[in-house]
């Protein structure tokens, strides 16, 4: 599976083996340890097995450790401040999954942890109904209700600049970018994302998701923003586009250090890993980061907690990944391979649309 995984191909089956390496790591410690408790006498053959293995344990250590406290933070931990000095950001993430129908949960969620910034993903109208009980604490919102599992609605007390709703790579696929003024007046831009996962039920290929990460990475490091980008990204911290969007962009992951904050799949306990991200510029600091109870969703709501510190940004931009040679070439390639995927899934997506409204497909118009 490990080697699978190395495979350079974008397709589902070989992208998905990505997700799992804490329970391949566990696997194969398991194989391992079998292996010197039940080999008495190793010829050849178990003896290259064993290596083998060994390797391929190794790298998936590699992958998994910077998610542990045994690894360096990549963020600070925030410094203690006077009141009215400490200017916080309270940022709670949750894909409430479109047929939930316990949004009460949520709802009472929110009015208890008072989050800054509330972001819903797979929410649509019923879910926008539910969340007006909450619309008074946060003057500002940008609502996208859809039924196709990829609605998304912010909701704010700070205020929102010029925010806008784009669709990057698919038709009906929306994320929202805004700027936002934080409590001191300084201007940070915040990206919300929800790409198409790579899957037998959803995009064939991780290319659009890839993509459109990428192309924000790419536009947040040539345009200077200190910016903030959330979501669902249908991706684990460790895959190599998550890892060379780190790289691109320049931002910041504070679970580096810290913990895996799993929150995918909340009904099985041993198939669990991290799609809920949140990165951010160098000039924020982590006051906490906590995973909070299921809402009867498929994941878990995140909330991660945030402190302006501008001094700490030349000291934390450090801990950054750099770019590599090629990283901005192979940045270009995939938008331009996202936009060419996300065309034809966008016509693949309105057919389906159109067959289930019994309009004809030479009658449609993409």
């Amino acid at each position: 599976m490990t080697v699978w995984g190395w495979i350079p191909l974008d397709n589902w089956w070989v992208r998905g083996v990505e997700f799992p390496r804490i329970q391949i790591m566990v696997l194969g410690v398991i194989a391992w340890l079998g292996m010197l408790v039940f080999y008495t006498e190793w010829q050849d053959g178990q003896w290259l097995l064993f290596t083998v293995l060994s390797i391929t344990l190794a790298f998936q250590l590699r992958m998994v450790l910077p998610y542990t406290k045994l690894w360096k933070k990549e963020v600070r931990q925030a410094k203690v401040k006077p009141e009215g000095k400490a200017y916080q950001l309270k940022i709670m993430v949750s894909n409430v999954l479109t047929p939930n129908d316990e949004t009460q949960q949520l709802v009472d969620l929110v009015q208890r942890k008072q989050p800054d910034i509330l972001i819903t993903l797979e929410s649509d109208k019923k879910w926008e109904d539910a969340l007006s009980q909450v619309e008074p604490d946060y003057p500002y919102t940008v609502k996208v209700p859809l039924d196709n599992l990829y609605g998304i609605h912010l909701y704010s007390k700070l205020e929102l600049i010029d925010p806008k709703v784009k669709y990057l790579m698919i038709d009906d696929i929306p994320s929202i970018h805004t700027q936002l003024r934080l409590q001191n007046d300084e201007v940070i831009w915040l990206y919300c994302l929800h790409p198409m996962p790579p899957s037998p039920t959803e995009a064939d290929k991780s290319t659009t998701r890839d993509a459109e990460l990428l192309m924000v990475g790419k536009h947040i490091e040539e345009n200077g923003q200190t910016a903030i980008l959330a979501g669902d990204l249908n991706d684990v911290a460790w895959s190599k586009t998550t890892r060379r969007f780190q790289r691109i962009s320049g931002l910041l992951d504070p679970r580096i250090g810290r913990h895996f904050m799993n929150t995918f799949h909340a009904k099985y306990p041993l198939v669990r890993w991290a799609l809920d991200h949140i990165f951010h510029s160098a000039c924020f600091t982590v006051v906490d980061i906590e995973r909070l109870p299921a809402i009867g969703s498929d994941h878990f709501p995140v909330m991660t907690t945030l402190q302006y510190e501008p001094e700490a940004a030349s000291q934390q931009q450090k801990n950054a990944p750099k770019a590599e040679a090629d990283d901005i070439e192979e940045t270009d390639n995939k938008i331009e391979e996202g936009k060419e995927e996300g065309i034809k899934v966008s016509r693949e997506r309105a057919e389906k649309r159109a067959e289930k409204q019994g309009i004809k497909s030479k009658d449609l118009i993409v």
